[in-house]
């Protein structure tokens, strides 16, 4: 059972989909495999369920569709599978994320890869040891996963032989791309390489080449080259294999060890032994094309998600009380049960995106 988040973009939900097509070719004959969505899209993680338990199936092995385990892997995919087991008395196990596995470097290397060959071929050779790789996560209220991110990134600096490499993400914590890219931008390198570290493309990979564009419109001296995402990759494919399949094993590996509900992580000491529970029921089966979803309703940006519409969502709960009517097509604002982000007035994180306001 492939456990998605889910998107109000409809490529992004296609893309998935198509993921789930292709996985069965890497898993055991005879499996069975069908997939679901936390929020936002159809089928959710229910649906899914219910037609595996149709087939016949007795036991289901859960694998979260998420490169780390923040808190959607952490809490809201066990909370649903668990409900889940308990009102229809079958078996649910649940896998890691993909997480940093060498295959997941194989596969981040070769879309990097891809964009350096690209880029010598239309703008000329630049030696690596002249280029600098920014890699982009996520960004999650999790400082577990977000450190992840820099791991994966040290592995392809050091094992690509960049000349520096700087990370930011897309959301939540800091810095966000378009500080990272200013930031990168004051260094001596001809060349950047942006590289979204994301499965899938909707919203926030619009948002990364949307910032990468505007930075590079500042600095025309330095080519800037947007890398893909992994996608479909097949060593992603093998290691979403290797998450279904290593359950059965002798000793099924721990699906979260460095997790801020289990023990104290520094700055997160408040959410130790935090009640495991979903808050995404009020998103749960909403289509890619719900209200707010794309930036042709939105007053606030032009081109592409800036992420303001968290923050005047934010304000508006803050001042009024009425957040939770507001739909917006970021999915940074979360429902008002989770524990502040304790960083969330960084001036490089979500705030830096009120400069970029319309008059």
């Amino acid at each position: 059972m492939l456990c998605g988040h889910g998107s109000r973009s409809q490529a992004a939900v296609e893309e998935f989909a198509a993921l789930a097509r292709e996985l069965p070719a890497y898993l055991p004959e005879g499996w069975e495999l069908d997939y679901g969505y936390l929020e936002f899209a159809n089928p959710v993680i229910r649906d899914g369920l219910d037609r595996l338990r149709e087939k016949g199936c007795e036991k289901i092995l859960a694998v979260p569709g998420m490169l780390f385990a923040a808190m959607h892997a952490k809490n809201d995919i066990p909370t649903v599978l668990n409900t889940y087991a308990a009102q229809h008395g079958i078996e649910v196990s649940y896998g890691r994320e993909l997480g940093v596995d060498p295959k997941m470097i194989a596969a981040a290397g070769a879309r990097v890869e891809e964009a350096v060959a690209k880029a010598n071929a239309e703008l000329g050779e630049v030696p690596l040891s002249e280029t600098c790789l920014v890699v982009i996560g996520r960004g999650a209220s999790d400082p577990d996963a977000n450190a992840n991110v820099s791991k994966i990134a040290r592995m392809l600096w050091e094992g690509m032989g960049f000349g520096w490499c700087e990370v930011g993400y897309s959301g939540v914590t800091f810095p966000l791309v378009q500080p990272c890219l200013e930031h990168v931008a004051r260094l001596p390198y001809r060349r950047v390489i942006v590289f979204p570290y994301f499965l899938f493309s909707g919203i926030l990979i619009d948002r990364i080449y949307g910032f990468t564009d505007m930075v590079a419109e500042a600095h025309p001296d330095i080519q800037f080259v947007k890398a893909p995402y992994l996608g479909t990759h097949p060593k992603v494919l093998e290691t979403f294999a290797e998450r279904a399949t290593e359950q059965v094993g002798e000793t099924p590996p721990p699906n979260c060890a460095m997790c801020k509900y289990r023990t104290q992580v520094l700055g997160f000491e408040a959410e130790l032994g935090a009640v495991q529970e979903s808050h995404h029921h009020h998103v749960e089966g909403q289509g890619a094309s719900a209200p707010g979803s794309n930036v042709d309703d939105c007053t606030l940006c032009d081109t592409f998600c800036t992420g303001l519409c968290r923050l005047e969502a934010q304000d508006q709960h803050h001042h009024h009380d009425h957040a939770h009517g507001h739909h917006h097509h970021d999915h940074d604002h979360h429902d008002h049960h989770h524990a502040p982000y304790p960083h969330a007035d960084h001036p490089l994180g979500p705030e830096s995106a009120r400069k970029l306001k319309k008059a």
